[in-house]
């Protein structure tokens, strides 16, 4: 596991460097396209399908537009239609045409009565926000879903940290298009990845074209590529969390470690993924004489989003939050996705231990890499946090593919990060 953000840098700048940028645009812009297509011709899911049809115009109108840029940048134009800013419209754009719309749309079909316009956890986050408003906890305890019909008890389960509820809030007070927890997604994810842009940019050292480059492709990682626009499209809920990690880097990579450890610790409020995130951000700051005041934030709020749902009812708590995703609930995680820890899971004789085994193996190593060699900068701290869950994913006996989403954005990531350069620590 490397994590050289400089070796990453001029890595990703080779391959960026072709017709200006411009290649790699079209490059993702149609293989999104065929995804999407095939996507909407085979995909055994209502909501992926009507995601496919939609987002397979948007990602060839993108495609479209790159290839316009190339040949006017061939006939010798200027970079009013092939610079930075133009390629800022077209992600602006894409994302709109892939994301954006596709989710209006299908809250607005749900709203008029289509119920196969929405994956589960949707359901459940407006289910756990309605709760929260009613009862002062999101979660049901174990006796009230095993009451549930055999067939509802998955969606009785809310294995998300309580502050995920907060964007099915909104559900309880109307049942409109508006109040669909995708639209809620959607908003919070560009609020956050604004803030993420704006303070990458508004720090930094050296050439400011490569480092908003380097932000560009950051920030197509996490809206238009097919992995995260599907994902905020039909379900949503990682996507905030997401935002808010890279938010949490880039405040690291602005040599902000409070600020950092509160938009971690917000992540970590909604779902469990950001908790590695938080911890190597605070072995990074522990490097720069600031681990406990990114702690504070990091830790503290997750735990106090805990709080209430601990004094209301501590039973349901643990059965959502500890006993399902672990597997010892009353039904079991549908995400079966076929990466090597599910299949050793699956086909060898005590598979389960076997990728346990794996996944801590992998645990103790990167343990015993921020213990010896802290990452000093953002960047590494991206790379350790990518990596790292890259093969948390890969190992999990229970995992989704969407889940990749986490990785290949924070790797993207580093190259932006390693070009701003925080102050020293006093």
């Amino acid at each position: 596991m490397t994590a050289d953000p400089d070796r990453a840098a001029r890595r990703w700048q080779a391959v960026d460097s072709a017709a200006g940028g411009l290649a790699l645009d079209l490059g993702l812009y149609a293989a999104s396209a065929v995804f999407a297509a095939v996507t909407a011709a085979t995909s055994t899911l209502s909501p992926h399908r009507a995601w496919g049809t939609l987002a397979a115009l948007g990602y060839l109108l993108a495609a479209l537009l790159v290839t316009g840029q190339l040949l006017a940048r061939r006939a010798g134009r200027g970079p009013a239609l092939t610079g930075l800013p133009a390629r800022w419209a077209v992600t602006g754009l894409a994302w709109v045409t892939t994301t954006l719309l596709p989710v209006v749309a299908q809250a607005v079909q749900r709203a008029a009565g289509r119920t196969d316009r929405a994956q589960e956890e949707v359901v459940v986050v407006e289910h756990a926000g309605i709760r929260l408003v009613e009862h002062g906890t999101p979660y049901l305890g174990p006796d009230a879903i095993a009451a549930l019909p055999s067939d509802e008890r998955l969606l009785g389960y809310t294995p998300y940290q309580p502050g995920m509820a907060l964007f099915g809030v909104p559900r309880a007070a109307a049942d409109a298009w508006w109040t669909d927890a995708r639209i809620w997604f959607a908003l919070v994810t560009a609020l956050v990845l604004a803030a993420v842009v704006a303070t990458l940019r508004g720090t930094g050292s050296g050439d400011p074209v490569r480092r908003d480059t380097a932000v560009l492709r950051a920030v197509q990682a996490a809206t238009v590529l097919p992995v995260c626009a599907l994902t905020l499209a039909t379900g949503g809920d990682d996507l905030p969390v997401l935002a808010l990690c890279l938010l949490a880097l880039a405040l690291a990579a602005a040599g902000r470690p409070g600020r950092a450890g509160l938009a971690v610790g917000a992540a970590g409020a909604l779902k469990l993924f950001a908790w590695p995130v938080a911890v190597v951000l605070i072995c990074w700051a522990a490097t720069r004489r600031a681990g406990w005041r990114t702690a504070l934030g990091a830790l503290g709020l997750p735990v106090l989003a805990l709080l209430p749902a601990l004094l209301v009812d501590r039973d349901a708590l643990v059965e959502n939050v500890l006993r399902f995703p672990l597997g010892h609930g009353l039904v079991t995680s549908p995400a079966q996705s076929p990466f090597p820890g599910h299949l050793i899971a699956a086909a060898l004789p005590g598979g389960r231990i076997v990728a346990a085994a794996l996944l801590v193996a992998v645990g103790v190593a990167i343990a015993v890499r921020l213990l010896r060699r802290p990452p000093r900068t953002a960047a590494a701290t991206a790379l350790i946090c990518g990596y790292g869950l890259l093969a948390a994913i890969l190992l999990m006996p229970s995992t989704r593919f969407g889940y990749l989403l986490y990785p290949v954005a924070l790797l993207v990531l580093a190259p932006a990060l390693a070009r701003t350069r925080a102050p020293s620590p006093a």
